[in-house]
């Protein structure tokens, strides 16, 4: 099996390197050049895509789908100076506070308690 975060910190540095050295014919360019709404209105008609796919249940369109959906969304977070090392840090939080709620609520189940636990 391939790194997944590997390939997309590889894909991620060719887009900013796009962003950063102009090439003509390139896509990834054109994109930088339109401006931000072009590149949401992209990730918008991908994500569409996704749920048609899915909807239609072809597993190698989902996929493919999905590829496009996160080469937008890589080309956004370029543009807007967002890393996945950012991407990461919040996913990290999240899942910390998560595990948090999760050991809260277990411990309020052992102690029969039977007020809510607040999960947010």
């Amino acid at each position: 099996m391939r790194d997944l975060g590997k390939l997309l910190e590889q894909e991620f540095n060719i887009i900013k390197d796009r962003k950063n050295n102009i090439q003509e014919g390139s896509y990834t360019c054109y994109l930088f050049k339109k401006g931000i709404d072009k590149i949401l209105k992209k990730i918008g008609e991908e994500t569409s895509e996704v749920i048609i796919a899915v909807k239609n249940g072809d597993k190698k369109e989902i996929i493919g789908e999905i590829c496009d959906v996160i080469f937008h969304t890589e080309v956004m977070m370029a543009e807007k100076g967002i890393s996945w090392k950012d991407i990461a840090e919040e996913i990290s939080v999240r899942r910390e506070k998560e595990n948090m709620n999760v050991e809260k609520e277990a411990k309020r189940k052992a102690e029969n308690r039977t007020d809510e636990c607040n999960i947010n």
